[in-house]
């Protein structure tokens, strides 16, 4: 397993469109899942331990996080073939028995990851209500293991200021995990 870090917030940067299934039957569109003040996007999977470390606080904080009109979506963009655990029937699976309040799409083209530049999972892009993006950092402190339970809620904080600003905090740390599994060209 290869961990690696994102790069840095490319501020302003569009957010990508995207036609992609969700694990409860329906189609998502970039316009189906933002929110009013912004829209979270998150690149996970099933099988990874970093986001093992965080799927509890993830689900909670994305919660919360729609009280301020913030709206959350996961993609897998993993190759299934090597990882049969991010399949897309386990996919389904794993939202219903974390109780995700969120979409989790299937990307199994790989284009989204693409064209958002995603390199691990979990990898985070915070955007304002324009779409644009505020926001590449951490969830907090947790890497393979999770952080203490009062640790700084880093992704929170800056969800919350862009919903009401408009925009995000200039120190970000980057957010860390497992590479992305593309599939072989």
């Amino acid at each position: 397993m290869v961990s690696l870090t994102t790069p840095l917030c490319d501020f302003g940067r569009p957010a990508a469109d995207f036609l992609l299934p969700g694990t409860d039957g329906r189609q998502y569109s970039l316009a189906d899942v933002r929110g009013p003040s912004g829209l979270l996007v998150m690149f996970i999977c099933n099988h990874c331990p970093y986001v093992k470390a965080i799927r509890d606080r993830l689900v909670a904080t994305c919660r919360e996080l729609e009280t301020y009109g913030i709206k959350s979506v996961a993609i897998s963009s993993n190759d299934p073939s090597h990882y049969p655990e991010d399949d897309f029937e386990h996919m389904k699976a794993y939202a219903k028995a974390y109780g995700f309040s969120f979409p989790y799409l299937f990307d199994e083209s790989q284009q989204v990851a693409r064209a958002y530049g995603a390199v691990c999972t979990p990898d985070f892009f915070g955007f304002n209500a324009d779409l644009r993006l505020q926001y590449r950092g951490r969830l907090d402190a947790s890497g393979r293991q999770p952080a203490p339970a009062d640790a700084r809620r880093e992704l929170f904080e800056a969800m919350k200021q862009i919903a009401m600003l408009g925009t995000g905090p200039q120190e970000q740390l980057p957010s860390i995990g497992c590479s992305i599994k593309w599939r072989d060209r």
